[in-house]
Protein backbone atom coordinates (compact mmCIF):
# COMPACT_ATOMS: atom_id res chain seq x y z
CA UNK A 1 0.00 0.00 0.00
CA UNK A 2 1.53 3.65 -1.15
CA UNK A 3 1.59 6.09 1.70
CA UNK A 4 -0.76 8.85 0.41
CA UNK A 5 -3.33 6.92 -1.92
CA UNK A 6 -1.79 4.67 -4.59
CA UNK A 7 -2.50 0.72 -4.25
CA UNK A 8 -0.13 -1.81 -3.93
CA UNK A 9 -0.29 -3.69 -0.92
CA UNK A 10 3.20 -4.26 1.83
CA UNK A 11 4.13 -7.20 1.15
CA UNK A 12 2.77 -10.72 0.48
CA UNK A 13 -0.19 -10.95 2.69
CA UNK A 14 0.68 -12.31 6.20
CA UNK A 15 -0.11 -16.16 7.34
CA UNK A 16 -0.03 -17.98 9.88
CA UNK A 17 3.46 -18.14 10.28
CA UNK A 18 5.34 -14.92 11.01
CA UNK A 19 8.72 -13.82 8.85
CA UNK A 20 11.64 -15.72 10.69
CA UNK A 21 14.38 -12.65 11.38
CA UNK A 22 18.17 -13.46 10.26
CA UNK A 23 20.04 -14.66 13.57
CA UNK A 24 21.68 -12.13 15.33
CA UNK A 25 25.59 -12.55 15.09
CA UNK A 26 27.21 -13.74 18.78
CA UNK A 27 30.48 -11.86 18.07
CA UNK A 28 30.12 -8.75 16.64
CA UNK A 29 33.63 -8.07 15.23
CA UNK A 30 33.80 -11.87 13.69
CA UNK A 31 31.15 -11.08 11.91
CA UNK A 32 31.62 -7.70 10.44
CA UNK A 33 34.87 -9.48 9.39
CA UNK A 34 33.81 -11.80 7.67
CA UNK A 35 31.82 -9.62 5.76
CA UNK A 36 34.81 -7.48 4.92
CA UNK A 37 33.47 -4.57 7.66
CA UNK A 38 36.05 -2.04 8.63
CA UNK A 39 33.97 0.49 9.93
CA UNK A 40 30.69 0.31 12.06
CA UNK A 41 27.91 2.69 12.51
CA UNK A 42 26.61 3.15 16.08
CA UNK A 43 23.18 4.53 15.69
CA UNK A 44 20.81 5.50 17.34
CA UNK A 45 18.02 8.49 16.98
CA UNK A 46 16.64 11.14 19.34
CA UNK A 47 12.80 12.06 20.24
CA UNK A 48 12.93 13.83 16.56
CA UNK A 49 14.30 11.18 14.83
CA UNK A 50 17.99 12.81 13.76
CA UNK A 51 19.79 9.54 13.01
CA UNK A 52 23.09 10.18 15.49
CA UNK A 53 25.98 8.21 15.10
CA UNK A 54 29.61 7.06 15.94
CA UNK A 55 32.12 5.83 13.03
CA UNK A 56 33.80 2.70 15.00
CA UNK A 57 36.46 0.70 13.36
CA UNK A 58 36.30 -3.06 13.35
CA UNK A 59 39.25 -3.09 15.33
CA UNK A 60 37.21 -1.36 18.74
CA UNK A 61 33.86 -3.80 17.77
CA UNK A 62 34.71 -6.07 20.91
CA UNK A 63 34.29 -3.15 23.20
CA UNK A 64 31.59 -1.56 21.24
CA UNK A 65 29.64 -4.45 21.70
CA UNK A 66 30.40 -5.39 25.61
CA UNK A 67 30.87 -1.76 26.58
CA UNK A 68 29.23 0.28 23.89
CA UNK A 69 30.35 3.41 23.32
CA UNK A 70 29.86 7.37 24.71
CA UNK A 71 28.02 9.88 23.58
CA UNK A 72 27.73 14.10 25.01
CA UNK A 73 23.76 13.66 25.13
CA UNK A 74 23.26 17.51 25.10
CA UNK A 75 25.08 17.48 21.96
CA UNK A 76 22.77 14.97 20.30
CA UNK A 77 19.86 17.07 20.66
CA UNK A 78 16.13 15.86 21.86
CA UNK A 79 17.41 13.10 24.16
CA UNK A 80 16.53 14.70 27.65
CA UNK A 81 19.82 15.89 28.82
CA UNK A 82 21.50 19.06 29.75
CA UNK A 83 25.19 19.54 29.85
CA UNK A 84 26.09 18.52 32.83
CA UNK A 85 24.39 15.11 32.99
CA UNK A 86 26.40 11.77 32.71
CA UNK A 87 27.22 10.32 29.01
CA UNK A 88 24.86 8.22 26.65
CA UNK A 89 26.36 4.88 26.35
CA UNK A 90 24.82 3.11 23.59
CA UNK A 91 25.15 -0.65 23.19
CA UNK A 92 24.02 -2.17 19.94
CA UNK A 93 21.65 -4.74 19.31
CA UNK A 94 23.53 -7.15 17.31
CA UNK A 95 19.72 -8.55 15.93
CA UNK A 96 19.80 -4.90 14.09
CA UNK A 97 23.67 -5.31 12.47
CA UNK A 98 23.03 -4.07 8.86
CA UNK A 99 26.09 -4.17 6.24
CA UNK A 100 26.02 -1.13 3.97
CA UNK A 101 28.36 -1.95 0.86
CA UNK A 102 25.77 0.50 -1.34
CA UNK A 103 27.22 3.68 1.09
CA UNK A 104 30.86 2.27 1.16
CA UNK A 105 33.22 -0.49 0.87
CA UNK A 106 33.56 -1.89 4.25
CA UNK A 107 30.72 0.19 6.45
CA UNK A 108 28.04 -1.46 8.65
CA UNK A 109 25.42 -0.26 10.39
CA UNK A 110 23.79 -1.48 13.33
CA UNK A 111 21.29 0.38 16.04
CA UNK A 112 21.78 1.09 19.60
CA UNK A 113 20.03 1.47 22.69
CA UNK A 114 21.15 3.87 24.80
CA UNK A 115 22.09 3.71 28.34
CA UNK A 116 22.84 6.38 31.37
CA UNK A 117 24.58 4.79 34.33
CA UNK A 118 23.71 1.47 33.21
CA UNK A 119 20.03 2.03 32.90
CA UNK A 120 18.18 2.19 30.06
CA UNK A 121 17.64 5.87 29.33
CA UNK A 122 13.82 7.02 29.63
CA UNK A 123 13.94 9.46 26.37
CA UNK A 124 15.49 7.43 24.01
CA UNK A 125 12.92 6.55 21.20
CA UNK A 126 14.18 2.67 21.09
CA UNK A 127 14.05 2.31 24.79
CA UNK A 128 10.76 3.69 24.62
CA UNK A 129 9.39 1.21 21.88
CA UNK A 130 10.93 -1.62 23.68
CA UNK A 131 9.08 -1.18 27.05
CA UNK A 132 5.62 -0.78 24.98
CA UNK A 133 6.69 -4.31 23.04
CA UNK A 134 7.25 -6.01 26.50
CA UNK A 135 3.75 -4.28 28.13
CA UNK A 136 2.29 -6.32 25.23
CA UNK A 137 4.63 -9.43 25.61
CA UNK A 138 3.22 -9.33 29.03
CA UNK A 139 -0.55 -10.32 27.40
CA UNK A 140 0.79 -12.81 25.28
CA UNK A 141 0.54 -10.18 22.53
CA UNK A 142 3.35 -9.69 19.87
CA UNK A 143 2.97 -6.10 17.62
CA UNK A 144 3.84 -7.10 14.21
CA UNK A 145 4.37 -3.81 11.21
CA UNK A 146 4.64 -2.92 7.43
CA UNK A 147 5.78 0.88 7.03
CA UNK A 148 5.48 2.86 3.54
CA UNK A 149 8.52 4.95 2.83
CA UNK A 150 7.27 7.97 0.58
CA UNK A 151 9.32 10.56 -0.13
CA UNK A 152 10.30 13.34 -2.63
CA UNK A 153 14.03 13.60 -4.97
CA UNK A 154 14.59 17.58 -4.69
CA UNK A 155 17.49 20.20 -5.66
CA UNK A 156 18.33 23.06 -3.41
CA UNK A 157 18.88 26.61 -5.73
CA UNK A 158 21.58 28.80 -5.10
CA UNK A 159 18.90 31.08 -3.26
CA UNK A 160 17.85 28.21 -0.97
CA UNK A 161 14.19 27.55 -3.43
CA UNK A 162 13.59 24.12 -3.55
CA UNK A 163 13.10 22.79 -7.09
CA UNK A 164 12.51 19.01 -8.44
CA UNK A 165 15.20 17.20 -9.25
CA UNK A 166 13.75 15.57 -12.51
CA UNK A 167 12.61 18.75 -14.25
CA UNK A 168 10.62 16.71 -16.94
CA UNK A 169 8.31 15.49 -14.11
CA UNK A 170 5.55 17.85 -14.85
CA UNK A 171 2.78 16.15 -15.53
CA UNK A 172 -0.83 16.69 -13.74
CA UNK A 173 -1.19 13.26 -12.70
CA UNK A 174 2.21 11.62 -12.76
CA UNK A 175 1.25 8.96 -10.14
CA UNK A 176 2.55 5.19 -11.67
CA UNK A 177 3.94 6.97 -14.64
CA UNK A 178 6.51 4.64 -16.03
CA UNK A 179 8.54 7.58 -17.72
CA UNK A 180 9.24 9.49 -14.65
CA UNK A 181 10.05 6.10 -12.85
CA UNK A 182 12.72 5.45 -15.48
CA UNK A 183 14.19 8.68 -15.24
CA UNK A 184 14.96 7.28 -11.73
CA UNK A 185 15.91 3.75 -12.48
CA UNK A 186 19.33 4.03 -11.20
CA UNK A 187 18.35 5.75 -7.48
CA UNK A 188 15.66 3.47 -7.49
CA UNK A 189 17.02 0.27 -8.36
CA UNK A 190 20.08 0.71 -6.02
CA UNK A 191 18.12 1.31 -2.99
CA UNK A 192 15.56 -1.76 -4.53
CA UNK A 193 18.94 -4.03 -4.70
CA UNK A 194 20.55 -3.14 -1.47
CA UNK A 195 16.51 -3.62 0.55
CA UNK A 196 16.67 -7.37 -1.04
CA UNK A 197 20.08 -7.86 -0.23
CA UNK A 198 19.59 -7.29 3.36
CA UNK A 199 16.89 -9.52 3.54
CA UNK A 200 13.91 -7.23 3.62
CA UNK A 201 11.92 -7.91 0.73
CA UNK A 202 11.74 -5.54 -1.75
CA UNK A 203 8.54 -5.98 -4.06
CA UNK A 204 7.72 -2.53 -5.63
CA UNK A 205 9.14 0.82 -6.36
CA UNK A 206 6.68 3.72 -7.57
CA UNK A 207 6.35 6.96 -8.61
CA UNK A 208 3.60 8.28 -6.07
CA UNK A 209 0.79 10.64 -6.94
CA UNK A 210 3.10 14.21 -6.46
CA UNK A 211 5.78 15.09 -9.12
CA UNK A 212 9.34 14.06 -7.96
CA UNK A 213 7.85 11.86 -5.19
CA UNK A 214 8.16 8.20 -4.62
CA UNK A 215 7.77 5.01 -2.51
CA UNK A 216 9.91 1.77 -2.24
CA UNK A 217 7.75 -0.95 -0.11
CA UNK A 218 9.52 -3.69 2.14
CA UNK A 219 8.09 -6.73 3.97
CA UNK A 220 6.86 -6.49 7.50
CA UNK A 221 8.31 -7.39 10.45
CA UNK A 222 8.36 -7.39 14.14
CA UNK A 223 7.41 -3.79 15.26
CA UNK A 224 10.76 -3.42 16.27
CA UNK A 225 12.78 -4.79 13.25
CA UNK A 226 10.55 -2.71 11.00
CA UNK A 227 11.25 0.68 12.85
CA UNK A 228 14.89 -0.31 12.66
CA UNK A 229 14.38 -0.72 8.98
CA UNK A 230 12.69 2.53 8.55
CA UNK A 231 15.40 4.39 9.95
CA UNK A 232 18.22 2.47 7.82
CA UNK A 233 15.93 3.26 5.19
CA UNK A 234 16.08 6.70 5.77
CA UNK A 235 19.54 6.99 5.67
CA UNK A 236 20.16 5.08 2.60
CA UNK A 237 18.20 6.48 0.24
CA UNK A 238 19.59 9.92 1.57
CA UNK A 239 22.77 8.86 1.31
CA UNK A 240 22.59 7.54 -2.17
CA UNK A 241 20.24 10.62 -3.29
CA UNK A 242 23.23 12.33 -2.28
CA UNK A 243 25.61 10.96 -4.23
CA UNK A 244 23.76 11.56 -7.26
CA UNK A 245 23.27 15.41 -6.81
CA UNK A 246 19.74 15.08 -5.24
CA UNK A 247 18.31 15.24 -1.28
CA UNK A 248 15.65 13.28 -0.63
CA UNK A 249 13.56 14.80 1.53
CA UNK A 250 10.31 12.69 4.05
CA UNK A 251 9.44 16.35 4.48
CA UNK A 252 5.34 15.64 5.08
CA UNK A 253 4.46 18.60 2.39
CA UNK A 254 7.13 20.30 0.39
CA UNK A 255 5.37 21.59 -2.17
CA UNK A 256 1.97 23.46 -1.36
CA UNK A 257 -0.04 22.54 -4.34
CA UNK A 258 1.36 18.74 -4.40
CA UNK A 259 0.74 15.63 -2.37
CA UNK A 260 2.10 14.86 0.74
CA UNK A 261 4.12 12.38 2.26
CA UNK A 262 2.91 9.83 4.63
CA UNK A 263 4.12 6.80 6.52
CA UNK A 264 1.14 4.27 6.35
CA UNK A 265 1.59 1.37 9.15
CA UNK A 266 0.07 -1.69 8.54
CA UNK A 267 -0.46 -3.50 12.21
CA UNK A 268 -1.90 -7.05 13.82
CA UNK A 269 -1.41 -8.62 16.74
CA UNK A 270 0.20 -12.31 16.86
CA UNK A 271 0.79 -15.09 19.48
CA UNK A 272 2.65 -17.81 19.29
CA UNK A 273 3.32 -17.57 15.81
CA UNK A 274 -0.50 -17.30 15.07
CA UNK A 275 -2.15 -14.26 13.33
CA UNK A 276 -4.89 -12.72 16.01
CA UNK A 277 -6.60 -10.19 13.90
CA UNK A 278 -8.61 -13.07 11.41
CA UNK A 279 -12.01 -13.98 12.88
CA UNK A 280 -13.19 -17.04 13.33
CA UNK A 281 -16.41 -16.34 11.83
CA UNK A 282 -16.39 -15.68 7.92
CA UNK A 283 -19.54 -13.40 8.50
CA UNK A 284 -17.69 -11.20 11.21
CA UNK A 285 -17.34 -6.99 9.86
CA UNK A 286 -14.22 -7.41 7.73
CA UNK A 287 -13.46 -10.65 9.32
CA UNK A 288 -11.75 -9.10 12.28
CA UNK A 289 -11.95 -10.41 15.17
CA UNK A 290 -12.82 -9.10 18.69
CA UNK A 291 -9.25 -8.89 19.42
CA UNK A 292 -8.72 -6.82 15.97
CA UNK A 293 -12.05 -4.52 16.16
CA UNK A 294 -10.74 -3.81 20.15
CA UNK A 295 -7.42 -2.70 19.27
CA UNK A 296 -9.06 -0.71 16.10
CA UNK A 297 -11.34 1.46 18.63
CA UNK A 298 -8.62 2.03 21.01
CA UNK A 299 -6.80 3.81 18.03
CA UNK A 300 -9.52 5.60 17.05
CA UNK A 301 -10.72 6.85 20.65
CA UNK A 302 -7.19 7.98 21.04
CA UNK A 303 -6.41 9.74 17.46
CA UNK A 304 -6.34 12.89 18.28
CA UNK A 305 -3.69 12.41 20.77
CA UNK A 306 -1.55 10.33 19.12
CA UNK A 307 -1.62 12.65 15.49
CA UNK A 308 1.39 14.38 18.00
CA UNK A 309 3.07 11.30 17.42
CA UNK A 310 2.23 10.67 14.09
CA UNK A 311 2.57 13.79 12.71
CA UNK A 312 5.25 15.55 14.65
CA UNK A 313 5.78 18.59 12.83
CA UNK A 314 4.68 22.04 12.08
CA UNK A 315 4.85 21.21 8.56
CA UNK A 316 2.47 18.22 9.01
CA UNK A 317 -0.68 19.64 8.92
CA UNK A 318 -0.16 21.34 6.09
CA UNK A 319 -0.50 17.89 4.65
CA UNK A 320 -3.63 16.66 6.83
CA UNK A 321 -5.39 20.29 6.20
CA UNK A 322 -4.79 19.88 2.69
CA UNK A 323 -7.85 20.25 0.69
CA UNK A 324 -7.23 20.36 -2.98
CA UNK A 325 -3.83 19.23 -4.91
CA UNK A 326 -2.89 19.14 -8.64
CA UNK A 327 -3.71 15.49 -9.26
CA UNK A 328 -7.13 16.22 -7.31
CA UNK A 329 -6.81 14.52 -4.03
CA UNK A 330 -4.78 14.92 -1.08
CA UNK A 331 -4.96 10.75 0.31
CA UNK A 332 -4.69 12.16 4.13
CA UNK A 333 -7.35 11.90 6.25
CA UNK A 334 -9.07 14.56 8.14
CA UNK A 335 -10.98 12.46 10.63
CA UNK A 336 -10.63 9.86 12.79
CA UNK A 337 -12.87 7.51 10.71
CA UNK A 338 -12.31 4.05 9.89
CA UNK A 339 -13.80 1.65 6.70
CA UNK A 340 -12.74 -0.96 4.50
CA UNK A 341 -10.49 -0.84 1.23
CA UNK A 342 -11.26 3.00 1.22
CA UNK A 343 -8.20 5.26 1.62
CA UNK A 344 -9.81 8.29 2.88
CA UNK A 345 -10.13 6.83 6.10
CA UNK A 346 -8.00 7.37 8.69
CA UNK A 347 -8.00 3.33 9.61
CA UNK A 348 -8.52 1.10 6.30
CA UNK A 349 -8.83 -2.21 6.71
CA UNK A 350 -7.41 -4.06 3.22
CA UNK A 351 -8.38 -7.89 4.40
CA UNK A 352 -8.70 -9.25 8.05
CA UNK A 353 -4.56 -9.96 8.35
CA UNK A 354 -4.19 -6.44 9.26
CA UNK A 355 -5.45 -2.59 9.38
CA UNK A 356 -3.54 0.51 7.97
CA UNK A 357 -3.10 3.25 9.92
CA UNK A 358 -2.93 6.58 7.43
CA UNK A 359 -2.30 9.18 10.02
CA UNK A 360 1.70 9.39 10.28
CA UNK A 361 3.68 11.23 7.59
CA UNK A 362 7.27 10.91 6.51
CA UNK A 363 8.06 13.16 9.76
CA UNK A 364 7.31 10.66 12.35
CA UNK A 365 9.72 8.99 14.54
CA UNK A 366 8.95 4.96 13.62
CA UNK A 367 9.73 3.95 17.10
CA UNK A 368 7.66 6.44 18.87
CA UNK A 369 4.84 6.23 16.39
CA UNK A 370 4.31 2.41 17.01
CA UNK A 371 5.23 2.62 20.66
CA UNK A 372 2.09 5.67 20.69
CA UNK A 373 -0.20 2.96 18.53
CA UNK A 374 0.44 0.13 20.66
CA UNK A 375 -0.49 2.05 23.83
CA UNK A 376 -3.70 3.15 21.83
CA UNK A 377 -4.53 -0.41 20.71
CA UNK A 378 -3.55 -2.51 24.26
CA UNK A 379 -6.22 0.45 25.46
CA UNK A 380 -8.80 -0.15 23.73
CA UNK A 381 -8.51 -4.33 24.11
CA UNK A 382 -7.96 -3.98 28.26
CA UNK A 383 -10.95 -2.26 28.13
CA UNK A 384 -13.45 -4.05 25.64
CA UNK A 385 -14.24 -0.83 23.32
CA UNK A 386 -16.12 -1.09 19.99
CA UNK A 387 -15.41 0.62 17.10
CA UNK A 388 -18.84 1.30 16.05
CA UNK A 389 -20.05 1.44 12.72
CA UNK A 390 -17.52 2.25 9.48
CA UNK A 391 -17.35 6.03 8.98
CA UNK A 392 -18.87 5.68 5.94
CA UNK A 393 -21.81 3.94 6.92
CA UNK A 394 -25.24 5.37 6.63
CA UNK A 395 -26.55 6.74 10.35
CA UNK A 396 -22.59 6.20 11.67
CA UNK A 397 -21.82 8.10 14.12
CA UNK A 398 -19.41 11.22 13.54
CA UNK A 399 -15.68 10.97 14.65
CA UNK A 400 -13.49 13.58 15.44
CA UNK A 401 -11.59 15.81 13.45
CA UNK A 402 -8.06 15.38 13.43
CA UNK A 403 -6.08 18.17 15.37
CA UNK A 404 -5.51 21.29 12.67
CA UNK A 405 -2.71 22.31 13.94
CA UNK A 406 0.71 21.07 15.87
CA UNK A 407 -0.67 23.30 18.52
CA UNK A 408 -3.75 21.66 18.62
CA UNK A 409 -1.97 17.97 18.73
CA UNK A 410 0.39 19.04 21.78
CA UNK A 411 -2.81 20.06 23.74
CA UNK A 412 -4.31 16.79 22.92
CA UNK A 413 -1.69 14.47 23.62
CA UNK A 414 -0.99 16.55 26.91
CA UNK A 415 -4.87 15.68 27.68
CA UNK A 416 -4.30 11.98 27.15
CA UNK A 417 -2.97 9.68 29.76
CA UNK A 418 -2.91 6.83 27.62
CA UNK A 419 -0.60 8.17 24.65
CA UNK A 420 0.99 10.42 27.46
CA UNK A 421 1.61 7.47 29.40
CA UNK A 422 2.89 5.22 26.40
CA UNK A 423 5.63 7.98 26.07
CA UNK A 424 6.57 8.02 29.81
CA UNK A 425 6.32 3.80 29.12
CA UNK A 426 10.80 3.81 30.44
CA UNK A 427 10.69 6.42 32.82
CA UNK A 428 8.49 9.94 33.72
CA UNK A 429 8.64 13.38 32.15
CA UNK A 430 9.58 12.40 28.35
CA UNK A 431 5.71 13.41 27.26
CA UNK A 432 5.77 16.45 28.90
CA UNK A 433 9.63 17.07 27.68
CA UNK A 434 7.83 16.04 24.46
CA UNK A 435 4.95 18.40 23.95
CA UNK A 436 7.42 21.39 25.50
CA UNK A 437 9.82 20.50 22.15
CA UNK A 438 6.77 20.72 20.16
CA UNK A 439 4.89 23.69 21.32
CA UNK A 440 8.38 25.12 20.94
CA UNK A 441 8.59 24.12 17.80
CA UNK A 442 5.11 25.43 16.50
CA UNK A 443 5.92 29.01 18.21
CA UNK A 444 9.10 29.23 16.58
CA UNK A 445 7.52 28.92 13.31
CA UNK A 446 4.56 31.30 13.88
CA UNK A 447 6.93 34.36 15.12
CA UNK A 448 8.61 33.97 11.61
CA UNK A 449 7.34 36.50 9.23
CA UNK A 450 7.01 35.15 5.61
CA UNK A 451 5.78 35.68 2.26
CA UNK A 452 2.59 35.06 2.91
CA UNK A 453 2.34 37.67 5.54
CA UNK A 454 3.81 40.30 3.50
CA UNK A 455 1.54 39.33 0.16
CA UNK A 456 -1.59 39.81 2.05
CA UNK A 457 -0.37 42.70 4.48
CA UNK A 458 2.32 44.64 3.30
CA UNK A 459 -0.19 47.13 1.32
CA UNK A 460 -3.44 46.10 2.81
CA UNK A 461 -3.84 48.93 5.30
Amino acid sequence: MTIDGSASLTGPAPTATTPAAEPAPADLAARARADGVSFILAMFVDLRGKPCAKLVPVEAADALQHEGVGFAGYAVGAIGQQPSDPDLIVIPDLASYTPLPWVREGLALVHCDPLVEGQPWPYAPRVILRSLLAKAESRRLELFAGAEIEYFLVQRGPDGSVRLADPLDVAARPCYDARGLTRMYDHLTEISTAMNALGWANYANDHEDANGQFEQNFAYADALTTADRVITARYLISVLAERRGMTATFMPKPFADRTGSGMHLHLSLWHDGTPLFPAADAAAPFGLSDVARRFLAGILGHAPALQAVLAPTVNSYKRTGATSTRSGATWSPRRATYGGNDRTHYVRIPDQHRIELRGADGSANPYLALAATLAAGLDGIERALDPGEPGAAAGAPARPDLPPTLLHAVEALEADTVVSSALDAAGPGVAAYFAALKRDEFFDWHANVGPWEHEQYLTAF
